[in-house]
């Protein structure tokens, strides 16, 4: 039987939210889930995070009374407005909430989880009261300003994110490109820090014959066409508009997951198209294991979590050659072929080039869904991401809570031992 953590191993985190639930994405989801393991551990932790304003179908955000608690702690609401280029982005706007809020908890660390706005108000009051910091760079706000050719507003981004994240004890960012990036930009005091997965959610054995046949209702019998799956928002950044290369083939049927500002136009781009909305649990894993190729188009992902979500799934997947899908997707492309038949050995699917994606997107799609490749495929989608879980990612993490507050007070902050 473990004894109970001593004083010094219990932390106090408080987690400064650009984005939290009832919105679901990328940063919300890493919140909930590093929650969950504070709360597991002992920890205790305090939530900072834009109020539910926005509701509605641009970004499926259900009616519901707002969250006050999750895993056990409380969250605490500020107002939030929204990016005139970016609508389905709300930003929290920090009020004096935010220092009062940190004032009374008195936590050990702050936790900037994807800062921009809020987190540059939470990084401010840390400061003031003297708790360090650590920021977890996940959204790419310059990346956004560039998509709509609003360079001064890029460049005036990047001075921002610079000064915000150097004003941190730490920055955590989660692949290497991106890593990069922020160096060339003058983000100083980087370390890399991934992304888990839910390998019991997202399993192979989730497939289902009866959603497939749903998907491709009235095409004829004898056809047995590729489906091609997306998951994510539908937002202009998301680049799911390239998809559109795919529609009106006979051999392919898309499959589009999500919701969006953008749904009603992709419609209309896309007829052919299964569009399901948004989905969660079992009927999310469903869908990701009833994919033959998952395809991922955007060109401004610093991680991608829908990848995973599709590897462990046992689905191969296609992004363009650029961010965090690099890290990802073990490529099969440019000649990285592992045995006699043409099937890189360990390819867990393709990478394209950002400037040619619509164009190469077929052949890429009918060659990872050759029926000679799919069992090999998925076998190595899979493998690529049993050991992402998220207890041992965010175990990860306390250890750079550990490592920042050693180094600003190493008499107070000896190793805990093995509880985290």
């Amino acid at each position: 039987m473990l004894s109970a953590p001593s004083a010094r191993s219990r932390l106090r985190v408080a987690i400064v939210a650009e984005s939290f639930l009832p919105h679901v994405n990328g940063v919300s989801n890493s919140v909930l889930r590093i929650l969950e393991y504070l709360n597991a551990h002992g920890h205790d932790a305090i939530v900072i995070a834009p109020g539910p304003h926005g509701r509605g179908p641009d970004n499926r955000v259900p009616d519901h009374p707002e969250i006050s608690h999750y895993a056990g702690f409380r969250v605490v609401r500020v107002p939030t407005i929204r990016l005139p280029f970016v609508d389905s982005l709300p930003i929290g706007v920090p009020t004096p909430t935010v220092y009062r809020t940190l004032a009374e908890f008195r936590p050990d660390i702050v936790h900037l989880a994807s800062p921009f706005a809020l987190g540059r108000g939470g990084g401010w009051a840390a400061r003031r009261l003297g708790i360090p910091r650590v920021a977890v760079f996940q959204t790419d706000i310059a990346g956004f300003a560039g998509l709509y050719q609003l360079g001064a507003l890029q460049r005036a981004t990047w001075r921002w994110i610079r000064r915000m994240h150097n004003h941190c004890q730490l920055t955590l960012a989660p692949s290497t490109e991106t890593i990069q990036q922020l160096e060339s930009h003058g983000v100083r005091n980087l370390a890399h820090w991934g992304r888990g997965v839910d390998t019991q959610l997202f399993h192979p054995e989730k497939r289902s014959d009866a959603l497939r046949r749903k998907w491709c209702a009235g095409r004829p019998e004898q056809t047995a066409p590729i489906i091609v799956g997306y998951v994510g928002r539908l937002a202009n950044e998301k680049g799911v508009h390239r998809l559109a290369a795919l529609s009106g083939r006979t051999n392919v049927q898309l499959v589009i997951v999500g919701d969006g500002p953008c749904r009603s136009e992709l419609e209309t781009a896309m007829p052919d198209a299964v569009f399901c909305g948004a989905l969660s649990g079992q009927d999310l894993a469903a869908a990701y294991a009833s994919f033959d190729v998952f395809v991922h188009p955007g060109e401004l992902e610093t991680f991608c979590q829908t990848i995973q979500e599709a590897h462990s799934s046992g689905v191969p997947t296609i992004a363009p050659r650029v961010g965090g899908p690099v890290d990802l997707i073990r490529d099969g492309s440019n000649g990285n072929l592992g045995d006699s038949n043409g099937n890189p050995a360990g390819c867990t699917g393709l990478l394209l080039d950002p400037d040619n994606f619509e164009a190469e997107l077929a052949d890429a799609v009918s060659w990872l869904a050759a029926p000679s490749r799919r069992q090999e495929l998925s076998a190595a989608a899979r493998k690529q991401v049993e050991d992402k879980t998220w207890p041992r990612i965010c175990a990860q993490l306390v250890d750079y809570y550990r490592q920042v507050l050693a180094e600003v007070n190493p008499a107070a902050w000896e190793s805990p031992g093995p509880n985290h």
